[in-house]
């Protein structure tokens, strides 16, 4: 169990009950919680999963791979095709729940996991090299660790991006997003949608409602945390048609099969609570979220997220 709160006599009237009820014993600062290691500086507080990293190379015996810059091959073609060589599923699906649980300190695997886990039924040994891509990137990031610090503010800011129709086997669109709660990197997500998009701006204004959904949520977190957000929650995306459609009021004949997200969309624009700003995609973070990029945008990317890394040169 971790508890954190900022009143001392709270906590240990707390932990005197805890300990009445059943045995137990206080561990002190947290600094290992289920494969997660926690470490504090005068810059703040790092989380990383160095050695859950290290235990999965040592089973898969890839301690001694070559290691790869990427965590997934650029214009990569993964489906299910009729004459994939099959694998072993329970390997497959034992292993990629692992690279799952991998995902809560390192977002920048989400996209490369989301696609592998969408093969989880039928694997093939296109899909276990695809896995093993990830596996060979893990063992060139071990020093990789996500990083919270005070910057002074609790802004909720959010960034949303789609790649429309970019699996190859169904068509479907993939949507990314990162949220940040004070500057820090809090949440991220990469899913494919549950529909077919027909144009870009669909699939970009799918991804941005249930983004907003994200960001609304937080803020009612916060609220009941004492902190209500003074602002309205910032949401940036790359495409100006799907933010012309969540700002015209006028009915399109080419948006109304996305006719409820248009209203949810309006409705908390014109109430203040979020506001939807344009950004190049060259400043997408999200991006990465949705399709593999190039090395140097992967990594530019990644230090704009608070994600840096412990052995890479200075």
């Amino acid at each position: 169990m971790v508890v954190t709160m900022n009143d001392p006599e709270e906590k240990a009237a707390l932990q005197h009950h805890l300990a009445s009820e059943s045995e137990m014993k206080d561990l002190g600062a947290l600094k290992y919680f289920l494969g997660i290691e926690v470490a504090r500086s005068e810059q703040g507080i790092f989380l990383s999963q160095q050695k859950y990293i290290l235990d999965i190379l040592t089973d898969t015996g890839m301690s001694a791979s070559k290691p790869a810059d990427m965590p997934m091959e650029l214009n990569h073609q993964l489906g299910e095709y009729p004459d994939q060589v099959p694998t072993n599923k329970e390997r497959y699906q034992r292993l990629v729940g692992k690279l799952i649980y991998l995902g809560h300190t390192i977002p920048d695997i989400a996209y490369a996991v989301s696609v592998v886990s969408q093969f989880m039924h039928a694997p093939s040994e296109a899909h276990v090299d695809a896995v093993n891509r990830i596996m060979r990137y893990l063992k060139s990031s071990l020093g990789i660790r996500l990083m919270f610090t005070r910057h002074g503010h609790l802004d909720v800011e959010g960034h949303t991006d789609a790649d429309w129709a970019g699996f190859v086997t169904d068509r479907r669109s993939t949507s990314g997003y990162f949220t940040f709660v004070g500057g820090n990197l809090v949440s991220w997500r990469s899913k494919k949608q549950k529909v077919v998009s027909r144009s870009s701006a669909e699939a970009e204004y799918r991804g941005m409602a249930h983004r907003i959904c994200e960001l609304l949520w937080i803020r009612n977190l916060l609220g009941e945390l004492g902190f209500k957000p003074k602002h309205a929650t910032q949401l940036n995306c790359d495409n100006k048609a799907a933010i012309y459609i969540a700002h015209n009021p006028v009915q399109h004949d080419t948006t109304k099969h996305v006719e409820v997200d248009r209203h949810f969309i309006k409705e908390k624009l014109e109430a203040k609570i979020i506001k939807v700003s344009f950004v190049k995609s060259k400043d997408q973070l999200a991006d990465v979220l949705t399709k593999a990029v190039i090395c140097r945008v992967f990594h530019s990317s990644l230090s704009k997220l608070g994600i840096d890394d412990i052995y890479a040169p200075t």
